[in-house]
């Protein structure tokens, strides 16, 4: 009896010597056939996670502050282009008694004026333009917003910038109005001069309706004179028919 417990506590003994030697051999290989070890990398200190990092919808809205911003000292920056040269210098003191300054024996100052001053307006279309001046007030209109091709019939558009006219110059308290056509230069200037002519007729004819007999009109039709455009290109030309009106400004 004895002898088969020593029998079976060798067996057991070996079995045990086995493994632990089994388990040793292959604990070594795999530590052979692992790679060499990597370098760690250092994650530097700071926030762990950018702005809106917890919601993917979320875009970050908070730009870089600019240098000088919130409140922090602003770094030197360059000049401003007008102190580029060392500062402004003053300005040069003038002898009001210095010789050069003097008019010669006998001249005397021209006698002060007002010096005519031009405002201009026109719309996108240049189908329309007002100039404003210190003596006067002139409107220009295309022909083709009053007329049809080659006729003094004002069309049916014409009547709000009569309107328009009549409206400025009641403004204006003005009693005297000057109406002008033109034409471009081709046809005969004969033809132009009876067109540009019944063309001021006829807008004459629509002022007068609304201002009534107490305004004088000035009536003239020039035909191609006085252009204000090429007559070469259809834009020029364009521009060159027209009527104007015009009255002095009232103080």
């Amino acid at each position: 009896m004895n002898a088969i417990r020593a029998h079976a506590l060798r067996t057991v003994v070996c079995t045990s010597a086995s493994a632990v030697l089994i388990t040793s051999f292959s604990a070594t290989g795999a530590r052979a056939d692992d790679p060499a070890p990597k370098p760690s990398i250092t994650v530097p200190s700071g926030p762990t996670a950018l702005p809106g990092a917890d919601d993917p919808t979320t875009i970050p809205t908070e730009a870089p502050s600019l240098p000088g911003e919130g409140g922090a000292p602003a770094p030197k920056y360059s000049e401003p282009p007008d102190n580029i040269a060392g500062g402004s210098k003053p300005p040069v003191k003038l002898d009001s008694q210095a010789a050069g300054l003097r008019l010669a024996d006998g001249a005397a100052l021209a006698p002060s004026k007002v010096l005519d001053i031009k405002f201009v307006t026109e719309d996108l279309g240049g189908e329309e333009r007002r100039e404003d001046s210190t003596s006067k007030t002139k409107f220009t209109l295309q022909a083709e917003v009053l007329f049809p091709k080659d006729s003094s019939k004002l069309d049916g558009g014409a009547q709000s910038r009569i309107d328009e006219l009549a409206s400025e110059i009641e403004k204006q308290k003005s009693d005297e109005i000057n109406v002008f056509g033109f034409t471009d230069d081709l046809g005969s200037y004969g033809h132009g001069k009876k067109l540009s002519k019944e063309r001021a007729n006829a807008v004459q004819k629509a002022l007068a309706e609304k201002l009534g007999s107490s305004v004088t009109f000035n009536v003239r039709g020039y035909s191609e004179d006085y252009p204000i455009a090429d007559n070469r290109t259809e834009e020029g030309r364009k521009k060159n028919r027209r009527v104007e009106v015009s009255f002095p400004r009232q103080e």
